[in-house]
């Protein structure tokens, strides 16, 4: 079943970072809420070894509608050359925030 609306996580090297790809992102109105995490360890495979770093990670909500051109803008302005990029579906939701969402996100 495919909804309406997406939780999509990504990650980022630190809050500085975090912060401007969020302003770019609301500022575009491609969602209509971010939020950063405090930093926790990442670990990861990279270039055949494994990396452990500091990374904050951002919780972006946005529609369905604006996914495409939200990748899009954050592989622009993130430094990874793979950032993460992973969108849930959101399947339930007070019909107040959903509206919220939507309206924001339509502007």
């Amino acid at each position: 079943m495919q909804t309406e609306f997406r939780l999509v996580l990504c990650s980022c090297p630190d809050k500085h970072v975090a912060k401007a790809i969020a302003d770019k992102v609301l500022r575009a109105r491609l969602a209509a809420c971010v939020n950063i995490s405090a930093a926790s360890t990442s670990m990861y495979w990279w270039d055949d070894h494994i990396h452990a770093e500091e990374e904050v990670t951002m919780q972006i909500k946005t529609t369905s509608a604006s996914l495409n051109a939200l990748f899009d803008l954050i592989q622009t302005a993130h430094p990874y050359d793979v950032p993460e990029l992973i969108a849930l579906p959101i399947t339930e939701g007070s019909q107040s925030y959903l509206a919220w969402l939507t309206q924001v996100t339509q502007q």
